[in-house]
């Protein structure tokens, strides 16, 4: 990599973070938008999304090592905090990258988007980091502020995991969080066994090991799996682990009608039309028409002919719909995402409180609207890509309080993979999966049955 090119990607990755953090610009899908604008070598863009994923990750501990080298009235600009975060994660977590070639690159920006007086602010202070080290986050002594400071986890979402988990599984939480998340994937059953994938993605030297959550299901461990031709035939689905696992766990069968009443992008609703051999009808439903179209695309892309999609709020769709039409219905319901940081952190700085508290009160509205179109002896399946109990285990438990006719299936636990069976995350009313169980998403799910 020549100086000109390693500048460069660290002034794109200072301005990916400029415009997510403070234009409100999601993670994955700005990274993707640069990656395709730059058209930058594999081995650059490994590197640039390597260093914005990072530093975003753990924005709050670098701020907290930013501030033991600054006086707490100095004044600096954004973009000098965010040039100084980037170029203290390269320093403490890529031991590829020589510390000498980080302040060099790091100085230069400074000289060119500010004047000699930041640069040589920008040069102090990486240099005083690297003669001097960076904190001890042990000295720190309230245990749940240094979890929120040395996983970079704003302090009122350690409290509120604390108060409902402990600080054990907190900690092991927040710690997974700030891991690198594998790539798992899910077979299109109706074009390609398993087995005969695993061979297929074997000759391109991918390494893959067999989901003990799904049939259909392989973990990515070594290999980019989009580069492969296998991806281009669409002949599998990128789906994590704990999200295979709510069709897996809806008891489907061929020729049933089933509703996925939120279902966008339509990986869920794609893996019900595998699971009844494309036979019987999906309907799926999005409150965005454009959202409702991707699933549709995706249906057409994996050969699904049984699924059809369509914009509308699930809040609605009795106008659509008679009374126990559905034998299966699958509410994965809009959340506050908290249990899937790996892949957008974000997230985390975003949330509040008050957005969880709202969303709960929309799935409420959803179960409630929706569950009058489920079958005598029926199945509900509520998910979530969450962790928070007031979005997961409060809700279920307001459902049912108010829904006599329905009560949670207790062939459901019988039926959780094995590894889950004794998981701290289950209860009376579901299974939490943690990120740190399996090291997938963090997701909610129990089924429902309606008795007749």
């Amino acid at each position: 990599m020549t100086k000109q090119q390693s500048y460069n990607i660290r002034n794109i990755a200072l301005d990916l973070l400029m415009r997510i953090s403070d234009q409100g610009g999601y993670s994955h899908l700005v990274i993707d938008q640069m990656l395709k604008k730059h058209q930058l070598e594999p081995r650059d863009g490994g590197l640039l999304t390597e260093i914005v994923y990072g530093t975003l990750q753990r924005k709050l501990t670098l701020e907290y090592d930013l501030n033991t080298f600054i006086k707490s009235n100095k004044k600096i600009d954004t973009w000098v905090k965010w040039l100084l975060y980037l170029s203290f994660y390269q320093m403490k977590y890529l031991d590829k990258v020589p510390d000498h070639a980080v302040i060099h690159e790091s100085v230069e920006i400074a000289k060119r988007k500010g004047h000699k007086g930041i640069a040589n602010f920008v040069n102090g202070i990486l240099r005083s980091a690297q003669r001097d080290g960076f904190p001890d986050y042990q000295l720190i002594n309230d245990p749940v502020k240094r979890v929120s400071i040395e996983t970079s986890h704003p302090l009122w979402l350690v409290k509120r995991w604390n108060q409902q988990y402990g600080i054990e599984t907190t900690e092991q939480m927040c710690q997974t969080n700030i891991t690198h998340k594998q790539v798992s994937i899910r077979v299109q059953p109706l074009r390609i066994t398993r087995r005969q994938l695993l061979s297929r993605l074997e000759d391109s030297h991918i390494g893959t090991r067999l989901s003990s959550f799904s049939e259909q299901g392989l973990v990515i461990e070594e290999g980019n799996i989009l580069k492969d031709e296998t991806f281009q035939e669409a002949l599998f689905t990128i789906q994590d682990e704990s999200s295979m696992l709510v069709a897996e766990l809806m008891d489907l069968k061929e020729g049933m009608t089933v509703l996925d009443a939120c279902s966008a992008p339509g990986g869920k609703a794609t893996h019900i039309a595998e699971k009844m051999n494309d036979s019987g009808t999906v309907l799926a439903y999005d409150l965005h028409a454009k959202k409702a179209e991707l699933v549709n695309k995706k249906a057409k892309e994996l050969g699904l002919t049984s699924i059809q999609a369509a914009q509308s709020d699930a809040r609605k769709l009795q106008e659509k719909h008679v009374n126990h039409t559905f034998d299966r219905i699958l509410i994965d319901a809009p959340c506050s995402g908290l249990g899937v940081l790996r892949s957008k952190p974000d997230i985390k700085y975003n949330k509040t409180s008050e957005d969880i508290r709202k969303l709960a009160t929309i799935q409420k509205e959803i179960l409630h609207h929706v569950e009058p179109l489920l079958k005598n002896e029926g199945k509900l399946m509520y998910s979530t890509c969450t962790v928070d109990q007031e979005e997961n285990e409060e809700v279920i438990k307001d459902f049912l309080a108010k829904h006599p006719a329905y009560r949670v299936d207790t062939a459901f636990f019988a039926e959780l993979p094995e590894v889950l069976q004794d998981s701290s995350g289950r209860s009376e009313w579901g299974i939490q999966i943690f990120p740190q169980d399996i090291n997938s998403d963090g997701f909610f799910m129990t089924r429902l049955v309606r008795d007749s």
